[in-house]
Formats: C-alpha cells, structure tokens, sequence
C-alpha cells in the first residue's frame, strides 16, 4: 500500500469477484472499478467467456476448480496481495464505484471489517422473500456479534492479513457468515455502510432458484452453529 486515504489514486485495493458465467456483466462491473483497486475474478468452473472477458477487460483472473462461493472468495482472497482486499459480487447488482465508500474506514484505520448494507433502488432489485430471509439472519448475527448489523452485505472490505487469520473454513455459502461470526468473536470493530442495490444481470444462484436458497440456508445454520458466540 501507498497510502491510506480511500481517493487516493496510488493507493492499491485488491477486489475479489467470484464469477460464475457472468460473462453478460463484467464489462459493467470491471468498467466501473476505481483508480486503485485491483479486480481479482475468480472463475469457479465458467461454462460462458466469463474468464476471457475478464481478461481482455485487463482483471488478474484466477482459476478455481472447486465449485462453492466460499471457495471462490478465498481462492481470491490467497491470489490477493494488496494490504486491504474487498470482496463484491460480479453480477452487476453493486456498482463497483462505490466501493471507496466500503473501504475508507479500513483504509483509514477507523473499522477492521465494513460491509455494504444493500439499499434497493427499484421494485426489482431484491425479491421479498430474500430480503425477509436476510432480515432474520442480520436479527441473529446482532444477537449473536452485538454489532448493529441490518444486513449480511456481499460487498465488504478488511485488512489481508487479518482476514488469513481467522482461518475461514467454510467453502460454500456461509463463508460471509463466517467471517463476521469469527471477526467478531476476535472484536474486530464492525460497521455498516450504505450501498446501491440493483437489479443483477442475470439470475441468481442463490435466490434465483429454490436448490441455491435452500443450499444457503443450510450452509448458513451449520456455520452458525460451528461457530462459538463472542
């Protein structure tokens, strides 16, 4: 790292995206990336161009031959060598430039995890039954953490070496639950920050179908009960 101030341009952040055939996305998303931040896609098994898109685009694109979100991000998260890292989705639901927003606080030395509350900006952009799915989890993660969570945010930022050593062992949907769970257990200073939610390109994998919800639900319940309270 150059620098510590979110605008600065020398500064350098890596991003990990896991990607799961988002060819039709990533010219968007890598489009928007920010002067300073590096985007790491991690391919996880493509059957579409997503990773010669990527690419072309100019992304450093690492191959991840196990299937699992968790897998993904951590293979990410390894390829890294930036001193912050963030994590967003590749599916064009998170406008990447606002990004600095979710890392200025680890960048300045004020939080050690932020997270990206979702705020919707059309009807479509999140259906209710995963924003009601997701409300409850935030409940128990404040039951949980104490930290005043309204969302478990798929766009986050912390320190690398941080992140290494929580030794996060989830490979499949809980991996973001996960890590909150064992940053908090450690009393990491936790905050949220508002982002724009839009309708992804695409359908999802988790709420898009009812294996992929009910996958992420299961992955979450054994992560949450695998995971020793603060």
């Amino acid at each position: 790292m150059t620098g510590s101030d979110a605008t600065n341009p020398h500064v350098t952040v890596d991003v990990v995206l896991p990607c799961l055939n988002e060819e039709a996305a990533l010219g968007w998303v890598l489009g928007r990336m920010p002067e300073g931040y590096r985007p790491i896609v991690v391919d996880n098994g493509s059957t579409d161009r997503s990773a010669a898109v990527a690419r072309d685009l100019g992304a450093e694109v690492v191959h991840e031959p196990r299937r699992g979100f968790g897998a993904a991000c951590h293979a990410g998260l390894l390829a890294s060598s930036a001193e912050v890292v963030c994590f967003m989705d590749a599916d064009a639901s998170l406008d990447p430039a606002q990004l600095p927003r979710v890392a200025g606080a680890v960048l300045g030395g004020g939080s050690d995890l932020v997270l990206g509350r979702r705020v919707p900006r059309t009807a479509g952009a999140w259906p209710l039954h995963a924003r009601l799915g997701n409300a409850v989890l935030a409940a128990n993660l404040r039951r949980r953490t104490g930290a005043s969570l309204r969302d478990l945010g798929p766009m986050r930022a912390a320190r690398r070496s941080a992140l290494l050593a929580l030794g996060l062992s989830d490979r499949r949907f809980g991996y973001p639950l996960e890590m909150v769970l064992r940053a908090a257990a450690q009393g990491w200073r936790i905050e949220e920050i508002d982002v724009d939610y839009l309708p992804r390109a695409g359908r999802s994998k988790v709420t898009g179908t009812v294996r992929g919800t009910l996958r992420a639900i299961s992955d979450m319940r054994g992560v949450m009960a695998a995971t020793r309270p603060r």
